[in-house]
């Protein structure tokens, strides 16, 4: 492997650690940067519909809403692997999301397992996710969470 494809991983990675951190930490401007202008965003294993395009803005005004109840939020992402070709790329991962929310039945926890499907592009500023997709493989503990 060369040495522009070993940096363009890195770049890519790094992304979507911005992803998952920021989110975690609701630092909705670090996450935004991680877009670009306009995403296919495909949240359809989860909610139905159809895959919508939408801005950075819009991806995280909508997070930002839906997580607020929560206490805390953790993701954990592995078995990274990327395909770069030339400026642009794909990338898989497994992810694990962990919500928390203090209740008065004592069930805090909801837990989302899969996988993450991204297409990213190089532009002036670096590497920017340009299409989103998280395939549900099961979600456990209180579904109600939020609104708990």
């Amino acid at each position: 492997m060369d040495l522009a494809t070993l940096a363009a991983k890195d770049a890519i990675t790094a992304c979507l650690h911005d992803l998952f951190i920021g989110t975690d930490r609701r630092d909705w401007s670090r996450v935004r940067a991680c877009f670009a202008d306009k995403v296919h965003f495909d949240m359809t294993s989860l909610a139905g519909g159809q895959p919508v395009e939408l801005t950075p803005a819009q991806i995280t005004d909508m997070w930002e809403a839906g997580l607020k109840p929560l206490e805390h939020i953790h993701h954990q992402a592995a078995n990274l692997q990327i395909n770069v070709r030339g400026d642009g790329a794909d990338a898989f991962c497994y992810g694990i999301a962990l919500h928390y929310r203090k209740t008065k039945s004592g069930d805090n926890v909801r837990r989302f397992v899969g996988s993450y499907d991204f297409r990213l592009q190089r532009i002036a500023r670096g590497w920017v996710i340009s299409s989103f997709r998280f395939n549900v493989k099961f979600i456990d503990g209180n579904p109600s969470l939020d609104t708990a």
